[in-house]
């Protein structure tokens, strides 16, 4: 029996979370082309000041005072990317998205989690295309 349940925990324990894969813009690019959702989660004012990526969700996460409501993002997440789709998440700078990316491989159930590690300034500064929202 002992054995057994040494098993299950080995088989189980690499499974237990997913990983979230940092991608830089080309690989963004590259996901983009072949449809792989991505989630804006910056705010309304943030969108306006920079523009967003052509055919991203928005879908902000936090608040202006840094508030969130996972009860009620999920779902509109859901709506967007289910728990075995991949996902692409961006913000800013790339510091809000990591965290919301390993909330959704950890804690939420997402399997294939990819995070835009430099956000919407590195996409701008590579000359790469925003449009207004």
């Amino acid at each position: 029996m002992f054995r057994i349940l040494i098993l299950f925990l080995a088989l189980f324990a690499n499974i237990s979370f997913a990983e979230i894969h940092d991608i830089d813009n080309n690989k963004l690019s590259a996901m983009l082309e072949n449809q792989v959702p991505l989630v804006d989660i910056r705010t309304r004012k943030e969108w306006q000041k920079t523009g967003v990526i052509p055919n991203s969700h928005l879908l902000t996460f936090f608040d202006t005072k840094g508030n969130f409501s996972t009860e009620e993002w999920l779902p509109k997440l859901a709506a967007i990317a289910e728990k075995g789709d991949p996902v692409i998440i961006i913000c800013r700078s790339g510091n809000r998205s990591y965290v919301v990316a390993k909330f959704l491989a950890q804690d939420a159930g997402y399997r294939y989690v990819y995070h835009a590690k430099n956000g919407i300034i590195s996409w701008i500064k590579s000359g790469n295309k925003t449009i207004r929202p």
